[in-house]
């Protein structure tokens, strides 16, 4: 007999968004993003980092008054680095993301052809930039589900 108690499909995906958040340096916030195929197949992941070949070492990563001296000028939100990392059209995909996306992320999101956005925090809820980010993700027919449970993974990595 098969066996039953299998994790689903969204608690998986959201996993593997998890997982890709592990990657990320920045001491605050780690996010991550996972894109799939409406087949099922995974197509796009990404975490909150600076873009490749520029020296994390060099740039901030804090939050700073000065633009410039922020990370925020510099860091790429890992639903961007995932739609950037995709392998194929995105068309009628789904986006599982740690953290509501801000403004402009929904705009990739809309412009990629992503129609559903699965999240889990919306701690933001309130910030300007989630409230534009819901109201054009709604506009543009994207379906956005908050999951009713925290997806957690557990590694036993040895250092």
């Amino acid at each position: 007999m098969k066996r039953s108690n299998v994790i689903s499909w969204d608690d998986y995906f959201m996993g593997m968004a998890h997982l890709s958040a592990m990657r990320s340096k920045d001491p605050s916030t780690q996010v991550g993003a996972c894109i799939v195929t409406p087949s099922k197949k995974v197509v796009g992941l990404g975490y909150n980092g600076f873009p490749t070949g520029i020296n994390d070492d060099d740039f901030p990563w804090e939050k700073h008054d000065e633009y410039d001296q922020s990370k925020y000028a510099y860091v790429v939100h890992a639903e961007l680095n995932a739609i950037l990392n995709a392998t194929t059209s995105l068309q009628g995909c789904s986006i599982y993301v740690s953290l509501f996306p801000c403004n402009e992320c929904a705009k990739a999101i809309i412009q990629s052809g992503i129609k559903t956005l699965i999240y889990e925090s919306d701690k933001y809820a309130d910030t300007s930039a989630v409230l534009a980010s819901k109201r054009m993700l709604k506009a543009a027919g994207v379906t956005c589900i908050q999951l009713d449970h925290q997806v957690s993974i557990h590694l036993n990595v040895q250092r």
